[in-house]
């Protein structure tokens, strides 16, 4: 198989070279239409190693909570694209052979014959292992003259083309195999751009999104003629006054202890020339202004930063005893220090270096910041983490892993 793909990369090297301004444009057609295919070959292959990794157990024994995220560090895919290939990977693993061999012959895309597995899936709960082959055959033939959404449309209405016996029985259990989907796949993504910005994009099944709504439209509605926001930045400014309005009820969780709060930081040379720009403790930075606009309805802490970005001191509250340590840690740390992994610092514990029982002072120094997975990873393996000369955590993986032990660091978390 390496072989064969060395030889084939060297081809598409090949092609990628050739002077296509030389070309006939009904060759450009021609070419263009081998190298779709091609592609949806090479998808249906990189499914089947994605799926035998992924029974193997190779990402966990490697230290990754998941093959999703293990692929993501692997093929520097984003979290939501490696997840959507392992489960495209284990639904073709299971679905008829007609779908796997449609997407292996480059008659489908990967889009199509995610929405053509899905189908059949739903095809055989209700009418059996026949009609869902016979709606496998139909929705290929389909797929040459439409793209996913519509085929997705048409697929609701398959049964009356391979079953019509059972398709006014089946619409109701359609819906409700729809409904378990979209429960399935509810989720939303927080993407960190730069300049501290974040893309949010998801999913969400019907009550959410009525719940959504709810809450956002009467938000959202300009406020008056001189308004000149657009429908996104309404929408945008209307989400940010329901996080207002939640903080401001004081029923959030704490965080490790915290109350929902803002950390702003500072690096000691610029607190000596007077405050001219602040720092969350999630990266995003501000203006003074801005800062000074929060303060009006939000605790502001500071928290003063050394020139490598050692935490120096941190303001105390007098009725917490450990948040200080706790807010040090994450101004570090930034989230899970494990190589690879991306959990904010709300999903993680305070592991101490050297074991506490064992003589481990508790303190900044002997402590990182671990996601439960790698707590329970870095407690059972044999990977070792020691601060490193500029007090940053390193990690250094099992010789079974790299001979050479060479430390690795987290490089998903923003730094100063």
């Amino acid at each position: 198989m390496i072989d064969a793909l060395a030889q084939a990369e060297a081809a598409v090297a090949v092609c990628t070279d050739a002077a296509t301004w030389a070309t006939t444009e009904h060759d450009l057609i021609a070419a263009l239409d081998a190298a779709h295919r091609i592609e949806q070959r090479v998808a249906a292959v990189k499914l089947t190693l994605v799926r035998e990794l992924d029974g193997r157990g190779t990402a966990t024994a490697q230290g990754a909570s998941s093959t999703a995220v293990w692929l993501r560090d692997r093929l520097r895919l984003g979290v939501g694209a490696a997840r959507r290939l392992v489960e495209l990977a284990a639904m073709l693993d299971s679905a008829p052979a007609g779908v796997r061999d449609a997407l292996a012959g480059g008659a489908v895309t990967v889009d199509q014959v995610r929405v053509i597995a899905e189908t059949a899936e739903t095809v055989h709960a209700t009418a059996g292992a026949e009609a869902a082959d016979k709606a496998v055959g139909v929705l290929v033939g389909w797929a040459a003259q439409f793209d996913a959404a519509l085929l997705r449309k048409l697929g609701t209405r398959i049964l009356d083309h391979v079953a019509p016996e059972v398709a006014e029985a089946a619409a109701l259990a359609a819906l409700q195999a729809e409904e378990s989907r979209a429960a399935r796949d509810r989720q939303v993504t927080i993407s960190e751009q730069p300049g501290g910005h974040l893309r949010l994009t998801g999913t969400l099944d019907t009550e959410a999104a009525a719940l959504l709504r709810a809450a956002l439209d009467p938000l959202t509605t300009p406020a008056g003629p001189d308004d000149t926001r657009t429908p996104g930045q309404r929408r945008h400014d209307a989400l940010a006054d329901v996080c207002r309005l939640a903080l401001r009820t004081g029923e959030l969780p704490e965080h490790a202890g915290d109350p929902t709060q803002l950390v702003v930081t500072t690096s000691y040379d610029t607190l000596r020339r007077d405050l001219d720009a602040g720092t969350f403790d999630t990266g995003g930075h501000l203006s003074a202004d801005a800062v000074r606009r929060l303060a009006c309805d939000a605790r502001v802490l500071p928290a003063i930063l050394g020139g490598a970005g050692q935490v120096l001191d941190v303001g105390r509250q007098r009725r917490l005893i450990t948040g200080p340590l706790r807010r040090a840690l994450v101004l570090r740390d930034r989230g899970c220090a494990f190589p690879g992994c991306d959990r904010p610092p709300r999903w993680c514990d305070a592991h101490h270096i050297k074991h506490w029982a064992d003589g481990g002072p508790t303190s900044l120094d002997n402590a990182v910041l671990l996601c439960g997975h790698h707590h329970r990873h870095v407690h059972h393996s044999d990977w070792a983490v020691h601060l490193g000369a500029d007090g940053h955590p390193e990690f250094v993986p099992p010789a079974w892993l790299d001979p050479d032990q060479l430390p690795r660091r987290n490089h998903y978390h923003r730094r100063r």
